[in-house]
């Protein structure tokens, strides 16, 4: 009894073995055998013939030692151990052709995952849109998106987060690790509730909200800046009277319980006025224009793209109104802290 025991347990290791060694042809073949029930069209399936499939299933057979299928008048039926391979065969041939399938659909651009960044306005003008429009006709991509200020996104971008954003870059010079091209320049707007005592002034300047609540980003951020240059160019001082965040919804919240005056985008602006929401909001008409500092895309210079990032930037491109552009060097810019 010992010896037989022994030479079992070996048998079992050889069988155990050959079966770890099965190459996707002989799995695809069991599984073709068991869906179709005759070995002609388990052949073809395979591209093989008749022979050729008779023998490959014999040869398995003879290292397993067990019959894997039963010949009936019927067809070919699973033996016990037959039914084990099948179940196994059929996950793993659907495993194999759905791998082939995300391949072929990664190399084309219909596959695969995307992580972009982008500050509000990028998001709201070009990045979302374009999302939207990958999205329509490749499903399958695995898309995400972060939005938040440039500089978390400059940090993101430089440690390998994104494929690409669109930032502003603020006063470093990252020509040697990104490929930038110029997206849009952008204005500060301000933005009230319609029973605001302000709301009907007619043209105003900064001097006359100046008493006013205001809600606006922190210090350094590139809005709040550009509301800095505007009231020292008119000899004001910023309000001393204001709520910091960068939230939107926040900003919303605020504009809806208070008489406070909103630092926004136009793109932040136009989300609000505009259909399904169509705030009770309206925005000041300022004497003087107030710029901000244009945001970017910006693309790493050391990293391969995707294609279905390569998709999606051309996507975002088309939204921004532009074609493959030439990256261009960003140069420090008095008006650019981020």
């Amino acid at each position: 009894m010992p010896g037989a025991a022994v030479g079992w347990v070996l048998g079992a290791a050889a069988v155990s073995h050959y079966l770890r060694s099965l190459r996707p042809v002989q799995l695809r073949l069991i599984s073709a055998i068991a869906g179709h029930g005759k070995l002609r069209l388990a052949a073809d399936v395979c591209g093989m013939t008749t022979p050729a499939a008779s023998r490959m299933l014999a040869d398995m057979e003879e290292n397993i030692g067990s019959a894997l299928f039963e010949r009936t008048p019927k067809g070919m039926r699973a033996t016990p151990e037959g039914t084990v391979l099948v179940t196994h065969a059929r996950k793993l041939v659907h495993d194999i052709d759905r791998m082939s399938q995300d391949f072929s659909a990664h190399l084309g651009g219909m596959g695969g995952s995307v992580r972009v960044g982008a500050v509000t306005g990028g998001a709201l003008a070009a990045m979302i849109p374009a999302i939207l429009d990958l999205k329509s006709v490749a499903p399958g991509i695995d898309v995400s998106l972060d939005v938040s200020s440039s500089s978390q996104l400059m940090w993101g971008l430089e440690r390998g987060d994104y494929d690409f954003t669109l930032s502003r870059v603020g006063p470093h010079d990252y020509s040697r690790d990104f490929d930038i091209q110029p997206a849009r320049d952008e204005e500060v707007l301000l933005m009230v509730r319609r029973g605001h005592p302000m709301a009907e002034a007619g043209r105003v300047s900064l001097a006359d909200l100046s008493d006013q609540l205001w809600t606006m980003q922190d210090r350094g951020a590139p809005i709040r800046h550009a509301l800095e240059i505007a009231f020292h160019e008119e000899g004001t001082d910023l309000p001393d009277n204001l709520i910091k965040t960068a939230s939107v919804v926040a900003i919303m919240a605020l504009l809806r319980d208070s008489d406070v005056i909103a630092v926004v985008t136009q793109e932040v602006a136009d989300l609000l006025l505009s259909p399904p929401y169509c705030a009770d909001l309206v925005l000041l008409d300022t004497i003087r224009p107030i710029p901000i500092e244009p945001y970017h895309i910006l693309c790493p210079r050391d990293r391969l793209m995707s294609a279905a990032a390569r998709r999606l930037l051309g996507l975002v491109e088309k939204r921004l109104g532009k074609g493959q552009s030439d990256p261009i060097t960003i140069t420090n810019s008095v008006n650019a802290i981020d």
